[in-house]
């Protein structure tokens, strides 16, 4: 059965709530940088693809249906500052799969904010979502992604090499999974 829960979800130090409008200047703040986007299907954007960006996140307050997501503006309690995204995809309905993403400013890394904001959107997608497995995927490069997929007790199922030509180069890339009785 699934259940949307009310917004925000609080933890600790975090606010987990959809997009709203007014966080443009945020999100841009973060998807306009190059070390941002390096691992990232897309460049650099400019304030006008943010936009764009953020009508399309500001539209996914819950799946209904295989390919939607429910995708969570991360805002700390602090300060108040929305300081990356967090999200789960609804992959496959009678298998129930789904696949877990996450993009944060760097300034607010090495703190614990993105395990504290993906530890609550995987609860969410087994329990909210009634998924019972769920993916991450990420460059093999990209060391603090699998790093914190490792944290959160995700176990690496592959290593994709030479799978995709990602911004003009044979790409290689990590796929970590958990069951839904493993959260």
């Amino acid at each position: 059965m699934v259940v949307k829960p009310d917004f925000p979800v609080v933890t600790a130090r975090l606010l987990l709530r959809p997009f709203t409008p007014d966080d443009l200047d945020a999100l841009h703040s973060w998807e306009s940088r190059p070390d941002v986007a390096r691992y990232l299907y897309w460049e650099a954007r400019t304030r006008e693809e943010s936009r764009v960006a953020l009508e399309r996140k500001v539209a996914s307050t819950w799946p209904r249906a295989v390919g939607e997501s429910l995708v969570l503006a991360v805002q700390r309690r602090d300060t108040g500052q929305v300081i990356g995204d967090v999200h789960v995809e609804w992959l496959h309905e009678e298998w129930r799969q789904g696949e877990v993403g996450f993009v944060f400013h760097p300034d607010h890394g090495g703190r614990g904010y993105a395990a504290e904001a993906a530890e609550v959107v995987l609860r969410l997608g087994f329990t909210a979502l009634g998924l019972h497995r769920i993916i991450g995927r990420c460059d093999v490069r990209n060391t603090a992604s699998s790093r914190l997929m490792e944290r959160l007790g995700m176990r690496k199922e592959a290593h994709f090499r030479h799978n995709d030509i990602f911004k003009g180069e044979w790409g290689e890339e990590l796929v970590y999974a958990m069951l839904e009785d493993e959260l």
